[in-house]
């Protein structure tokens, strides 16, 4: 189930960095994606503590999520690229993580660490001096 959090996007545009001729210093293609997640009345409290968390590094001190896009020529494609790279980051941040369950190595790879262990030792044995 996907949410429609459209109603809670800013969107600001501005001149795109890089190679791109003339119409790079002429155009504003570079979109700018803004959503407040504290602010959110779409999300749940739940949701919201989550959020911050697993996005803390993509936040701002405000709690402003802001994804750019500066990929395309065109401002309408950037600003699709910029929803769908939100919805993307918000689906991974709010799946659960399926817990690591705790497993014991088998016999095989017991005895292959072991025989590599011996092979080792032996290799330095050869390099000694004889007494």
């Amino acid at each position: 189930m996907q949410k429609d959090f459209s109603s809670e996007f800013s969107f600001q545009a501005s001149r795109s960095s890089g190679a791109g001729g003339q119409n790079v210093n002429k155009v504003n293609s570079r979109i700018e994606l803004r959503f407040s997640v504290t602010d959110s009345a779409i999300l749940s409290d739940d949701e919201k503590t989550i959020l911050l968390i697993k996005l803390a590094s993509k936040l701002t001190d405000d709690g402003i999520l802001i994804i750019t896009s500066q990929v395309s020529r065109s401002q309408l494609e950037n600003k699709e690229l910029c929803i769908e790279k939100f919805y993307k980051l918000v689906e991974k941040a709010l799946t659960p993580s399926k817990p690591r369950r705790a497993t014991k190595p088998t016999a095989a790879s017991k005895r292959k660490r072991l025989d590599e262990k011996k092979g080792v030792s032996e290799k330095k044995q050869l390099r000694r001096k004889p007494l």
